[in-house]
């Protein structure tokens, strides 16, 4: 007879680590199933073209979850963002010094939500709620509640690349969405600062005074939700050839939804980039197969919560355990 104790199967402990993959595939066996026009190579490219927003979103909002944080203005900053650059390409600007110039303003806006929640010691909820109505005014002043577009957007082509363009029959922004991940996989296990993520995220006064400098941390942390945002704003704007007002409303729920999907904790502190980027094809299959089935848009908001809800559920009662 085995000296060892039989552990019970613990269901949360599955999902945080093969979960997300398992209900993936299983998702994608379903919807083909269902529609087979869903395995179809344009559908597939369309598919990735969805993901590829979400995910860049996605991938900074996983930073300031790991914190035990949330950001809820990464919409708005997209937004923001892509009026920005979109006013500086018909001013005569060169679409790429715009392309930078919009990210780095989403930097900055970053930058402000971090600082207020580091140095103002305000809860991020609170601060972000704020900042995303702040963003979206300014957005909503910057193009006066109309698209900003003209025949310089319209005959760019590099700016035009960005969002609509193909490489090797790829979209390009997939690769751009790649590119990210590889980058801050890295970032954030590979390096000082992803360690001190998690450490914030884990035990913030432990980190402290084991000599993190916490303030400075969370500050680059929503530098990097805000950065990403931006870029996705900046692939978006391309896709449309326009700036919308209320461009990226609602993006900030999509983008949390594949994070917390992906199995990284709310509470913060544990989490891959990878499970995020798994999240994102989650939400991306899941809005791709009703479209095909033809589910109104009314049942898709509330298939989707309920199913956020059943891996918040897991993740609580992994916590517990």
């Amino acid at each position: 007879m085995s000296s060892e104790t039989k552990q019970p199967f613990n269901l949360g402990q599955f999902y945080t680590k093969m979960g997300p993959l398992v209900a993936l595939i299983g998702l994608v066996v379903i919807v083909s199933i269902l529609n087979t026009s869903f395995l179809t190579i344009p559908n597939l490219m369309n598919l990735l073209q969805q993901v590829s927003i979400n995910a860049l979103i996605a991938f900074g909002m996983q930073f300031v979850i790991l914190t035990g944080g949330i950001d809820l203005s990464v919409g708005a900053i997209l937004a923001l963002s892509g009026a920005i650059s979109a006013k500086l390409i018909l001013n005569g600007i060169s679409p790429i010094l715009a392309f930078i110039i919009g990210v780095i303003f989403g930097a900055v806006f970053g930058a402000v939500n971090g600082f207020l929640i580091a140095y103002g010691k305000a809860a991020p909820f609170i601060v972000t709620l704020a900042t995303m109505s702040i963003f979206r005014g300014m957005t909503y002043v910057l193009t006066n509640g109309n698209p900003i577009t003209g025949p310089k957007m319209n005959d760019s082509f590099s700016f035009q690349f960005i969002g609509q363009g193909y490489l090797f029959g790829v979209p390009f922004q997939v690769y751009l969405m790649l590119i990210a991940y590889i980058i801050f996989y890295i970032l954030m296990h590979k390096t000082a600062f992803g360690r001190r993520t998690f450490a914030i995220g884990g035990n913030q006064k432990a980190a402290f005074v084991a000599g993190v400098k916490v303030n400075h941390i969370l500050i680059w942390i929503y530098v990097v939700a805000g950065l990403l945002a931006a870029v996705a704003g900046m692939v978006l704007t391309s896709q449309l050839s326009s700036a919308q007002p209320d461009a990226g409303s609602g993006y900030e729920m999509d983008a949390i939804a594949a994070v917390v999907l992906g199995g990284t904790s709310l509470a913060g502190g544990t989490g891959k980039i990878s499970g995020t980027l798994i999240g994102a094809l989650i939400i991306g299959v899941l809005n791709n197969g009703m479209n095909l089935l033809g589910i109104s848009s009314f049942y898709q908001q509330i298939v989707k919560g309920i199913v956020i809800l059943i891996a918040v559920l897991l993740d609580r009662k992994q916590a517990k355990n």
